[in-house]
């Protein structure tokens, strides 16, 4: 039993050592790395040594340590999952059958919209269907839409608040007012919900993804006829959705420290 419990704690330094090397520090020397750690040099190189072994870290010049090549080649091997759409789409298919209405991955663009990506459509015959793929949809129109905009910068939220708001359907919300008190209630929840606000009479609930910095990235929703989507009925699926989105974020390499972080910043603390 010691044994195994060494074994373990071995793996928790080893990731620590490995969390340590970024953009920023994509090599460290022995004395960095303990002080990053907070493990004493001797147990950092007695750990080094096992990982360059393993190919997991390697040396550079003047006896510092980089991300070695199985890393590397773990990344390309087509067991990680390439982007938003690859990682959300096993995810995508079991919330289809969980929910049995159709699930979709949407993606935040750079300016500031988003475009669906893909879809798992309901086997109902009365369903959602996406038909607009990769064409540009403003925010914050519809679930997806606002679970996006609620976890971007409060700079940003704002911004698109100062309008122009568009008013499509006689249920989109175009009070800045009540999209900002919405906002706060989709931090706090982890999801977001809409009633015909874009499409007629469609009803969606989404939670946002989040990429390897902590930033949004993307959502996930599952949409369906406004029949079968009383309120009660929504909030189940927004929890279901919600730990759905964040297993892919976790995918793209999202940690709990980060989201928060992005979190803080978009209720503007």
């Amino acid at each position: 039993m010691q044994e195994a419990r060494g074994s373990v704690q071995s793996i928790d330094r080893a990731v620590a050592i490995l969390r340590c090397f970024d953009a920023r520090t994509p090599d460290l020397g022995i004395s960095d790395l303990a002080r990053a750690t907070g493990l004493s040099t001797s147990t950092v190189h007695r750990l080094l040594l096992a990982m360059q072994e393993n190919g997991l870290v390697r040396q550079t010049a003047h006896k510092r340590y980089a991300i070695g090549p199985l890393v590397v080649q773990l990344a390309h091997s087509g067991g990680i999952p390439a982007g938003l759409r690859d990682a959300a789409l096993p995810v995508l298919r079991a919330l289809r059958d969980d929910t049995g209405e159709t699930a979709a991955v949407h993606e935040l663009l750079p300016s500031g919209q988003r475009v669906v990506l893909d879809q798992v459509e309901s086997h109902h015959q009365l369903r959602r269907t996406y038909t607009e793929f990769g064409l540009p949809v403003a925010l914050p129109l519809g679930a997806p839409g606002k679970a996006l905009l609620a976890f971007l910068p409060f700079e940003r939220q704002q911004e698109v608040l100062k309008g122009p708001l568009d008013q499509v359907q006689p249920a989109t919300i175009t009070d800045p007012e009540v999209l900002a008190e919405q906002f706060a209630a989709i931090r706090r929840r982890g999801y977001a919900m809409s009633r015909t606000e874009r499409t007629p009479g469609i009803c969606s609930v989404a939670a946002p993804v989040f990429g390897y910095s902590g930033d949004v990235a993307g959502c996930l929703s599952v949409s369906g006829p406004e029949m079968r989507m009383p309120v009660e009925r929504m909030e189940e699926f927004g929890m279901r959705v919600a730990e759905g989105a964040w297993s892919v974020s976790e995918l793209l390499g999202a940690t709990p420290v980060a989201r928060d972080r992005s979190t803080a910043l978009a209720g503007g603390r």
